[in-house]
């Protein structure tokens, strides 16, 4: 791929977002000699010269990142169009949900000749089964069936249950696919960590929505205060107002008045916040491949997660983790307690964590799978 013709798009909703889950792919591809440009929604805290500095163009394409808004979405739609137009890609790479529709679409328009678009996670229409969010898949069914209709195309997921609903649901081929875990961390940033004496600490990380199971850790908190259990409970994360299932502040103050939890907002230094933790918690509804729950194992850390689809995939049973049922405080205070008080399988669980992150979720086998993906497309174009 040691072309400097080859222009290379990743298209996201939020520039810090890429930083956290896509940058060392993007810094590979420079080094490949690809002229990299990011397309991006909203900054969400990013530093643009930092990137600017590693040597990425930077582009701010304006787009409406949740909601149904007819007349928003069709503006985001132009300016993706226009952004495509302006910039003429060779590759493609479209992360998050309106990059990958939108874009999926405007790339067969626009004769963009690779695409590759990321499928992090289902989101809130496919765990939700009301008539609202019934009515919305028959809506946007067309949408995803335009969007990876593309002659040469790779389409990843991190996990085959997201893979095979969608293929199921009639709207990519099957022959498309590609199933990576996960975006991959860097591993020496997470040392093999024992953990702190004093009181144990258990650990939810992650933006404040009721689909990660905020609530049902809030619960599960109670309970085991309720039963005595010693312990500090950490609520880490921030609001997301753009996301319809996000906590507001109203009821964040109720959450702090209520003095079950610590309340902390977002918290960039993950491996500092893991070392001093015992127990990560993400009773999460339904995800992609959460990345919190790689770098809990990368800390050697021992994790409580629920049997869904993303969430199961990124623990083994009983050896990294425990499964609970998803919505079950009670389950989830039971697992929690158990961990609590037998800190030999807690740290067993860490250890053998440690390992399954080692063999599995390094940045460099994801950057090289990535890689492999941008080179296999150009190849086909060229034929």
């Amino acid at each position: 791929m040691n072309n400097n013709s080859n222009k290379f798009i990743i298209l996201i909703n939020n520039l810090n977002f890429f930083c956290s889950h896509r940058l060392p792919i993007a810094e590979a591809a420079l080094n490949e000699s690809l002229n990299v440009v990011i397309g991006y929604g909203e900054l969400g805290g990013a530093d643009p010269l930092y990137l600017i500095q590693k040597g990425f163009k930077l582009s701010f394409v304006p787009m409406q990142r949740g909601g149904i808004d007819l007349f928003k979405n069709l503006k985001t739609f132009f300016y993706i169009w226009r952004f495509f137009r302006k910039e003429k890609p060779d590759i493609v790479h479209l992360v998050t949900i309106k990059p990958y529709l939108f874009g999926g679409i405007l790339a067969r328009i626009t004769g963009v000749r690779c695409v590759v678009s990321a499928v992090s996670g289902l989101g809130y229409l496919f765990i939700n089964k009301d008539l609202k969010s019934k009515l919305l898949k028959l809506f946007i069914y067309p949408l995803y069936k335009l969007a990876f209709n593309h002659f040469n195309q790779v389409v990843i997921f991190h996990n085959e249950e997201d893979a095979k609903d969608l293929v199921k649901w009639g709207v990519i081929n099957s022959s498309k696919i590609k199933v990576l875990k996960g975006s991959g961390i860097k591993l020496d940033k997470f040392t093999k960590f024992k953990e702190h004496p004093g009181t144990p600490v258990v650990c939810f990380a992650s933006r404040l929505l009721i689909d990660k199971g905020v609530n049902e850790f809030i619960l599960a908190a109670k309970i085991l205060k309720e039963r005595s259990v010693i312990a500090r409970f950490l609520l880490v994360g921030d609001l997301d107002m753009n996301n319809p299932k996000s906590l507001n502040r109203y009821d964040l103050m109720k959450i702090k008045s209520e003095n079950i939890v610590e309340v902390f907002g977002y918290q960039d230094d993950i491996p500092s916040l893991f070392e001093k933790s015992h127990i990560i918690c993400l009773p999460s509804y339904r995800e992609g491949f959460p990345k919190v729950l790689i770098e809990a194992a990368a800390a050697s850390r021992a994790i409580v997660t629920t049997d869904v689809p993303g969430c199961r995939d990124s623990i083994i049973p009983n050896k990294t983790g425990i499964l609970v049922p998803v919505k079950n405080s009670k389950s989830l205070a039971n697992a929690i307690q158990d961990l609590l008080e037998n800190s030999k399988k807690r740290v067993l669980m860490g250890r053998e964590g440690r390992k399954l992150a080692e063999r599995e979720y390094s940045i460099e086998n994801i950057v090289d799978s990535h890689l492999e993906i941008y080179k296999n497309l150009n190849s086909k174009n060229k034929r």
